[in-house]
């Protein structure tokens, strides 16, 4: 379980034989653990590279064993902040790829595989997904789902949605819609959502969104190039593995979410869904800046919230608010 940290199996065996023996020299522990004195100094080797431990002070000493708590928690930092920076470049991959594809979709539209492989259209501004998302939605029979971050809507997008969203309810189509926790703290946003409600939509909350998207009758998903700028343009996606992976995430999102008249239920040491959700962002390295934009709330309400959490936890880092927070149960060991 371990050799995420870097410790392989011999190098673990020697690092706890180390730590209940740290009188015992490379002779000794070859012959505890039925090892080549190569292969303990080898694992010597591994875990001076991982600072798990440190020369002795005398020369004729074998070393000794860093304190687990300290060695352990140090490493898994360190991976934590490798995995944020590994996933912080997939998602700037994930925007290129879009945009990249969307570019070339009408050049390279004549050369797809016949027998509806599915296609991507490039919407360039807010005026072409609007109009475009018009037409969509006079052909939609059966369901509409969209995830809508960013917090707080504008009057402008509810005053624009409000007509569309009415033929479609009028008309019996389902629509369920996800958005972040932070709307509750805006009256004209949930005015808008106990609407939505009142005319037979489903709504609910939650911590975090992954992105921007509208998927319409399982067959077709509108998703901006830009989550936090939808003013950048969107593509339009049908294709039955994307849209079967897309319709997934959303249920997935759907079950773990809180319907909008529901009042969050805990213990004093349980989080909320919008702490959880930032403490997994501040575990991973993002800033307030960043927390503030996922979380659709402003930069001081981010910080406050970053700030409560690692007092909770009594970390001096963010990288050790992480680590308390796995031991603690609140955030997965394989974050």
């Amino acid at each position: 379980m371990l050799e995420l940290l870097g410790l392989d199996t011999p190098t673990e065996a020697v690092y706890r034989a180390m730590l209940e023996r740290p009188q015992d020299d490379v002779t000794a522990l070859a012959r505890h653990l039925d090892l080549a004195e190569d292969a303990v100094r080898a694992a010597w080797d591994k875990l001076s590279q991982l600072s798990l431990i440190q020369p002795s002070t005398a020369p004729t000493q074998p070393p000794r064993a860093v304190n687990p708590e300290l060695g352990l928690d140090y490493l898994l930092a360190r991976r934590q902040a490798e995995f944020a920076l590994h996933r912080q470049r997939m998602a700037a991959a994930r925007t290129a790829a879009s945009q990249l594809i969307s570019e070339y979709a009408d050049q390279y539209a004549d050369r797809r595989p016949a027998g509806g492989q599915g296609s991507m259209e490039h919407l360039a501004d807010v005026a072409q997904i609007r109009a475009r998302l018009a037409v969509l939605t006079d052909n939609v029979r059966r369901e509409v789902m969209t995830f809508a971050p960013g917090g707080a809507q504008t009057e402008e997008n509810m005053a624009s949605a409000r007509p569309l969203n009415e033929k479609l309810l009028g008309r019996g189509v389902k629509m369920r819609t996800i958005y972040l926790e932070s709307v509750r703290n805006c009256a004209a946003s949930v005015a808008h959502a106990n609407w939505l409600t009142t005319m037979g939509g489903h709504v609910r909350t939650a911590g975090e969104l992954p992105l921007r998207m509208t998927l319409l009758d399982r067959e077709t998903a509108i998703i901006p190039l830009n989550n936090e700028d939808s003013s950048e343009g969107a593509v339009v996606i049908t294709g039955k593995g994307t849209l079967t992976a897309l319709c997934t995430l959303f249920e997935s999102a759907w079950e773990a979410s809180r319907p909008l008249g529901e009042k969050p239920r805990r213990d004093a040491d349980e989080l909320d869904r919008q702490e959880a959700a930032a403490l997994r962002l501040l575990a991973e390295g993002h800033t307030d800046e960043g927390i503030a934009k996922r979380l659709g709330v402003s930069h001081r309400t981010a910080r406050r919230i970053a700030t409560a959490l690692m007092d909770r936890l009594g970390a001096r880092s963010r990288f050790e608010a992480g680590v308390r927070a796995v031991q603690r149960g609140w955030l997965p060991h394989d974050l």
